[in-house]
């Protein structure tokens, strides 16, 4: 074997003149996208991505992301070429296929109308664009011309006639640079997508660690922090959904990263089904990361002219560590991913009757509720699950769900009367009256159905495989058009009928038997479609997500629904944990946080109503999850107040910016940061865990404040910003489960 001596080269970029731009300058010297015959740049504020084509094999080479870099630099040439990785094992790839000498796993899998699997994708030409297109079918980022530019890069296979394109989409005021992939079969045969990655990245040797989150049923969004260790390490779903178990954002962090400094990548999967997340380090050191379908559960056919479009993926780039990932993915998502008016808007208060009735309730009892929910306070009362089934009544989990019609019983006079009445509810002594929201399970059908009665070939099955229950429920089938048509008339027409200013889509089951592995992809576009039916005919409904809690916790859900139901598990405690890990990807905007009964139904736990009140304050949604008429009364009088303290956080929550200061995970004494959108105000959310005896109090060192500014904290003393954030604040608590919320005021 020939050996290659191992020399320095210097690998020019030519990327300061004479280049082709999407858009003018956008908060930097550099534009946001420049190109140099075959060498391309995405620039941001604070991050460039760099690649070009290497002109022997027609490959898409990486050169760097990371922070801004242009002009020349100096690169080492790679050698001596030994052993059996060649050279296209040991570079950076952007769309690496399978074989021909890279072991490491490809981003792209094909099945060749030929039986095999090999690939050789060549670079063809490119296209800039102003803008973002959207996606065909599935949700995505968008933006105006000076928000966002996109690259466009054109592959293809001449052995096979199969074409990719790969769209990179960058905003600059983000650092994100947001990736998807377009697969064309040009050929005359059929073949086979095996696998496909949104996003795979090569990164140059390193050591790196792997944030993300897992969890399970009332224990979403726990941080998990592990080394990056040589060989395939990573994670997913294949529950259907993105999941509780696993979240589809993945996470690379220097080893000394943390939440304020230090470099960090995330990498956020605009998707509601099925994924996975694979890091591979290889014997070259080099870092492999991708993210996309689960390949599990594709296996998806391409005829002759048709196409696959892979969702997208945002990958940030931050220099500020953690923390300044999580707030460009905050930004960027309230911006430019999720579409409802509600957005950047405060939300009603709310009181939701599940925890405090269950399906223990009538039209009377319920009213009962609104009534005491308006004397609070809140300005919206939900009725969740129980009030549809004629002749299969929804009195427990094992009936009715798919038979979206008013239960006559529990309401004789219908369910418009009920609504009318609550509608007509003063909230608390002012001229504010009350609305009323409604719980539904579209995607789901009980056996013991009418619907399932006449249309049991609309449930999710494999042949003649038994079909699993869970919950006692089965999935229907959402690709099928005529189920689509089905949710959106069902929905369409119980909204039709009442004032109905809120709706929580619930889903309480993973997707087990399907009858061929593209089924759960071709699942979540038939589910798309009926989103953006349903979001798009009733603009003025606050949808918010629900999957038992936070299965479905995802970008995907984001684009049409401005909140999701965070978790099934109300505990404080424990949603320190699940709002602080989930915070990690998403805005706070978008989580439901409610105050429920002591002790905790879940955990046992008792805390006081300040407590719980002040954890689920940090949630964009906030509400309350229990029977006013079992609360002791010294709590019942503080809500009121309570209240009017979390509609005035809210604006900040639901606008602001994010400051993780200490986490529960590391500290008795966790701490959040908010500061408003124009920087004038702030407030501090302060806990203590755990009681502790005839110890010092710990100080808490405020970030993202305005260092040559004075404060006024809690409209009584004036300390400046660097005060703040050098010397900190200390407070003493008095128990276990104690809190502070303190605001600061820019003079």
């Amino acid at each position: 074997m020939g050996q290659v001596p191992a020399l320095c080269r210097l690998t020019v970029f030519l990327l300061a003149a004479g280049m082709v731009s999407a858009a003018s300058a956008q908060g930097g010297s550099q534009k946001p996208i420049q190109v140099d015959g075959t060498a391309f740049a995405l620039n941001g504020d604070d991050v460039s991505y760099r690649f070009h084509v290497e002109n022997a094999t027609g490959d898409l080479i990486g050169d760097h992301f990371g922070g801004p870099a242009e002009g020349d630099t100096i690169e080492a040439e790679i050698g001596p070429v030994q052993g059996w990785v060649d050279m296209i094992g040991r570079v950076r790839r952007e769309l690496p296929d399978l074989g021909r000498g890279d072991f490491r796993t490809p981003a792209v899998q094909i099945r060749q109308s030929e039986g095999h699997t090999i690939s050789d994708f060549r670079y063809q030409g490119h296209t800039v664009l102003e803008g973002k297109p959207a996606l065909n079918g599935l949700p995505s980022t968008f933006g105006k011309d000076d928000d966002v530019s996109t690259l466009v890069v054109h592959m293809y296979d001449n052995y096979s006639s199969v074409a990719a394109d790969l769209s990179y989409s960058v905003f600059p005021k983000y650092d994100a640079i947001v990736r998807s992939v377009n697969i064309t079969n040009r050929g005359k045969g059929n073949i086979t997508i095996e696998r496909l990655a949104s996003f795979s990245v090569d990164l140059p040797w390193g050591d790196y660690d792997m944030l993300g989150l897992k969890g399970d049923w009332a224990r979403e969004g726990m941080r998990v922090r592990r080394k990056v260790d040589f060989g395939i390490q990573g994670f997913g779903s294949a529950t259907g959904y993105s999941s509780h178990l696993h979240n589809p954002f993945l996470s690379l962090v220097s080893r000394a990263t943390t939440e304020s400094h230090g470099e960090a990548y995330g990498f956020s999967l605009v998707y509601t089904g099925s994924f996975a997340a694979e890091i591979e380090k290889s014997s070259q050191g080099l870092t492999r990361a991708m993210l996309g379908l689960n390949p599990s559960q594709l296996a998806w056919p391409l005829g002759p002219g048709e196409s696959l479009q892979s969702p997208e993926c945002v990958a940030i780039f931050s220099s500020t560590g953690i923390g300044g990932m999580s707030r460009k993915l905050h930004s960027l998502y309230r911006q430019h991913l999720m579409k409802s008016k509600y957005a950047t808007e405060t939300r009603p208060v709310l009181l939701n009757s599940w925890e405090g009735l269950g399906f223990n309730y009538n039209a009377s009892t319920i009213y009962r509720l609104a009534q005491q929910s308006a004397e609070l306070g809140a300005k919206l009362f939900v009725l969740d699950d129980g009030w549809f089934g004629v002749k299969h009544p929804r009195i427990t989990d094992n009936a009715g769900l798919g038979d979206w019609e008013v239960n006559p019983k529990r309401f004789p006079d219908g369910l418009e009367a009920l609504v009318d009445k609550v509608t007509a509810l003063p909230v608390g002594n002012s001229s504010t009256k009350l609305k009323f929201g409604l719980w539904f399970e579209p995607e789901m059908v009980n056996p013991d159905s009418n619907l399932y009665e006449v249309h049991p070939d609309w449930a999710l099955h494999a042949g003649r495989y038994p079909r699993s229950l869970t919950r006692n429920q089965l999935v229907l089938n959402v690709a099928l058009p005529e189920v689509q048509d089905f949710i959106v008339d069902s929905v369409s027409n119980i909204l039709n009928s009442s004032n109905i200013a809120y709706v929580k889509w619930d889903n309480n089951r993973g997707i087990h038997e399907t009858p061929a592995p593209y089924t759960d992809h071709q699942y979540m576009l038939g589910l798309y479609k009926v989103f953006a039916r349903l979001t798009e005919r009733f603009p003025d409904v606050i949808w918010e997500g629900c999957a038992s809690g936070g299965g479905r916790f995802d970008p995907g859900v984001l684009q049409y629904f401005p909140q999701i139901w965070t978790s099934d598990d109300t505990d404080a405690v424990e949603r320190i944990y699940i709002q602080f890990g989930t915070s990690l990807v998403y805005p706070p905007s978008a989580m439901g946080a409610h105050v429920s009964a002591t002790p905790n139904s879940q955990s046992g736990r008792n805390e006081t109503i300040e407590f719980r009140a002040h954890v689920a304050m940090m949630g964009g949604s906030f509400g309350l999850e229990l029977d006013p008429s079992h609360m002791p009364e010294q709590d019942k009088a503080k809500v009121p107040d309570l209240i009017k303290l979390a509609e005035k956080v809210n604006p900040i929550v639901v606008k602001g910016d994010l400051w993780r200061l200490s986490l529960p995970e590391e500290s008795d004494y966790p701490a959040a940061l908010f500061i408003s959108e124009d920087q004038k105000q702030a407030v501090l959310f302060y806990f203590q865990l755990k009681p502790t005896i005839n110890n010092s109090w710990p100080v808490v060192r405020l970030q993202g404040l305005d260092a040559k500014a004075m404060y006024k904290v809690d409209g009584i003393q004036t300390v400046s910003g660097a005060t703040l954030m050098n010397r900190g604040v200390s407070y003493n608590f008095e128990a276990g489960y104690s809190s502070k919320v303190v605001f600061f005021e820019k003079q």
